[in-house]
């Protein structure tokens, strides 16, 4: 969401340098799979290794800071790398254990996705997104201050968006903030977040790097697997069930 030295991150984005988009395909992991539909070799749907993991796939509908379903997203169906979704399998095991349970925003990202997002910082203001999403930062502001880049992590498969959820009655707990609120009070360690919400995410986090995955401090719900399955790559086959299976 904001500069940090000399990396840059934004609303569920890790910005680090990547390929160009003419390079986003590589022939070792996007290939043509049944009935024609493009695939990502190395790549599964996390409901194929753990439908017990909520999802609410925020970028293929219209409750998103856009306010419509974004370009590449196909169908809501979390996408990552196999090592990354079968971490997160592993994290869930144990928050079940202590009646919680994970629920995904989002997972693997097409580059276009990306390009919608810069888009769509140029386009006019939308009282309703601003009330919800970025209430004291103008957006004029949302792409020099870093919240809107493009590159994203998620566009390699191993960079997951999530929360926690109590059981039984799968409702979100509270973490001080929403998904894709652009502000400094989404910092992981933001001062002044509520004490309930601050263990929340210290959970979420110990939970979660347990097994491997690294938060960004600047978004209490972006977590990246290292080392990554695909590091120095972005892709741009659009989201599908398809895409993540032979």
């Amino acid at each position: 969401m904001l500069a940090v030295g000399a990396m840059t991150v934004t609303a569920g984005l890790a910005l680090l340098p990547g390929p160009s988009d003419s390079a986003a395909r590589t022939p070792a992991a996007a290939t043509a799979g049944a009935g024609g539909h493009e695939r990502l070799d190395g790549f599964v749907a996390l409901r194929d290794v753990d439908p017990s993991i909520a999802e609410d796939m925020r970028y293929a509908g219209a409750h998103n800071f856009t306010r419509g379903a974004v370009d590449g997203y196909e169908e809501p169906v979390c996408l990552l790398a196999r090592r990354a979704a079968e971490a997160l399998r592993r994290a869930q095991r144990e928050l079940l254990r202590g009646g919680y349970s994970l629920k995904v925003y989002d997972c693997y990202r097409p580059r276009r996705a990306v390009r919608r997002f810069v888009r769509w910082a140029a386009e006019p203001d939308d009282p309703a997104a601003k009330a919800e999403h970025y209430p004291e930062v103008a957006k004029s502001r949302l792409v020099p201050e870093g919240y809107i880049a493009s590159e994203s992590a998620h566009s390699r498969g191993s960079t997951v968006d999530v929360t926690l959820v109590a059981l039984p009655a799968r409702r979100e707990v509270d973490m001080g903030t929403a998904f894709d609120f652009f502000d400094p009070r989404a910092h992981t360690d933001a001062p002044g977040t509520p004490p309930g919400a601050r263990e929340n995410r210290r959970l979420l986090r110990r939970v979660l790097g347990a097994r491997g995955f690294v938060n960004l401090p600047q978004e209490w719900w972006h977590f990246t697997l290292r080392p990554e399955a695909f590091p120095g790559t972005g892709f741009d086959v659009p989201v599908s069930v398809a895409a993540g299976r032979p």
